[in-house]
């Protein structure tokens, strides 16, 4: 519709309120228990900033401070929905999705990860993806084994 049949202000305005859905990762949407009270809490801030912004009176400001809220309710509602919590692992043994692995790097860097899922990922934080690729050449994987990545070598020395 042309913007001359709304009461935007401009072809601009109009813009701003029509954000494009957030990526949604084609991957299994595995989550730690934490993993789902971030998904809840994220999902009852983006209902409240939706709220908040709802009850402004002038109609193109109410549409452009919702368009982010609505948005992010559209994601985190998705993400809720197809959210699979799972269990903590029984065994060090081998890595698997919510173990901590200390690795070292063959330039002599040691490094620690907790693998979670792909929304509670912050590998400065000390989290990583179950799909980025450390995580993935890790599971299954021992104390004392080593693994390529690219042209670096990583040799587990722990996993908790």
């Amino acid at each position: 519709m042309s913007v001359a049949f709304t009461k935007e202000e401009s072809a601009e305005t109009a813009s701003e309120t029509l954000l494009p859905d957030r990526p949604i990762s084609p991957h299994p949407n595995l989550v730690t228990e934490d993993g789902l009270k971030a998904l809840e809490r994220q999902m009852t801030e983006a209902r409240e900033a939706f709220e908040a912004a709802n009850i402004i009176e002038d109609v193109n400001e109410k549409r452009r401070q919702t368009a982010g809220p609505l948005r992010d309710l559209r994601y985190f509602s998705e993400r809720l929905r197809t959210a699979q919590v799972m269990p903590q692992p029984v065994s060090g043994d081998t890595v698997a999705f919510g173990n901590t692995v200390t690795f070292t790097r063959d330039d002599g860097r040691v490094q620690t990860y907790r693998i979670v899922g792909e929304d509670e990922a912050d590998p400065k934080a000390g989290t990583i993806s179950h799909v980025s690729p450390v995580a993935r050449i890790l599971f299954g994987k021992m104390v004392g084994d080593v693994v390529n990545l690219g042209d670096q070598e990583l040799e587990i020395t722990a996993i908790r």
